[in-house]
Formats: structure tokens, sequence, C-alpha cells
């Protein structure tokens, strides 16, 4: 028997004017599961990403990967 079968049986056997009380406690998990669950998703990964750099990094990237610029000014 699966797991999912098992709960069916045990269902079964509750009386039908408890099954509200039950349907009321699969709800309130139900709703607690999907607010525990953090969106992972890749854009909410990015949107983490903190980076320190000049406020000229982007546009002058390439000078300071050759060296020209340093980045001891980041502040």
């Amino acid at each position: 028997m699966t797991l999912k079968e098992l709960i069916y049986a045990e269902i079964s056997k509750i009386e039908e004017d408890n099954l509200d009380e039950l349907y009321e406690f699969v709800k309130q998990l139900a709703i607690a599961k999907s607010a525990a669950k953090p969106k992972t998703g890749i854009l909410n990964k990015l949107k983490r990403i903190k980076i320190q750099a000049p406020v000229d990094f982007a546009a002058n990237v390439d000078l300071y990967m050759n060296g020209e610029k340093n980045l001891d000014n980041i502040h």
C-alpha cells in the first residue's frame, strides 16, 4: 500500500461529523507548507547578489580587469 492509500484508509475511518475538523487541519498544513517554501528560482537568487565596486565599475570594467584602475577606493 502506498502512503496515500494508507492516509485514505485512515480518513475512511473518521466519523462524518469530524471531517470538517480534518479538512481545516489539512488546509492549514497546506498553507503552512506553501508559505515555508522559499522561492529559490534563479531570478530570486540573482536579486540577492550584492557587489561592492566603485561607481564607475560597470563602465570601466575593462580598465579594472587589466589593472589600469584599482579597487582600492571602494566605498
